[in-house]
């Protein structure tokens, strides 16, 4: 009986565990459009790990889920797109070139979707302190930082409204694998000089 009441035990103590691990170190997100494709598809389920920005500051390359505070959605909710640029980068694209330019370094960007091309219009930004310029993948079908420089916050997304990093698709079941996570492609693009505040 006491080898039985232990395995109870030890069965309740880890359920607990991962009911606690779930309620605050990770959560499910739905993905609505195609925003993101290739690599994250509308209708795909991905897990985000809570743990943002510390202990683990959001990198380039990164995908991010952040509350959406400027009326990006219609009735708010949660946005997911790619960390391009962090606080102090210049990202910057000039029609005819094949990439963006972060901090004058060209990104070459593997995850886009295919026959994408970095923008449709050159833009050229420096990020203020706290916040991050988001692209989705699918550039010409994002709603991302480019498509809303004119409204709230021109564009940029506070590092505060960051909820979690993107880590796996679970669902579909023949999805399943990374959300699409990609600081290597940012490998080469030096740290940027200290970014002025914004009001």
């Amino acid at each position: 009986m006491t080898g039985r009441r232990t395995a109870l035990i030890a069965a309740a103590v880890t359920v607990l565990a991962c009911v606690l691990a779930w309620a605050f170190l990770a959560r499910m997100y739905a993905i609505p459009s195609s925003s993101m494709e290739p690599g994250l598809r509308a209708g795909d389920r991905v897990v985000a790990t809570l743990l943002t920005p510390d202990p683990f500051p959001v990198r380039r390359g990164d995908v991010v889920v952040f509350e959406d505070t400027k009326g990006w959605l219609p009735g708010g909710g949660h946005v997911i797109k790619r960390a391009v640029g962090l606080p102090g980068d210049t990202v910057s694209w000039t029609p005819g070139e094949e990439t963006l330019r972060v901090n004058g370094v060209p990104v070459e960007e593997p995850y886009l979707a295919p026959g994408e091309t970095p923008a449709q219009e050159a833009f050229e930004v420096t990020v203020p302190a706290g916040r991050l310029w988001v692209l989705g993948d699918h550039r010409s079908a994002s709603a991302d930082s480019r498509a809303h420089r004119a409204g709230p916050g021109g564009g940029f997304v506070a590092l505060d409204d960051v909820v979690g990093r993107a880590r796996f698709v679970v669902w579909p079941l023949d999805r399943i694998g990374g959300a699409g996570t990609d600081p290597d492609a940012f490998a080469a693009v030096p740290d940027a000089p200290a970014p002025e505040a914004r009001t």
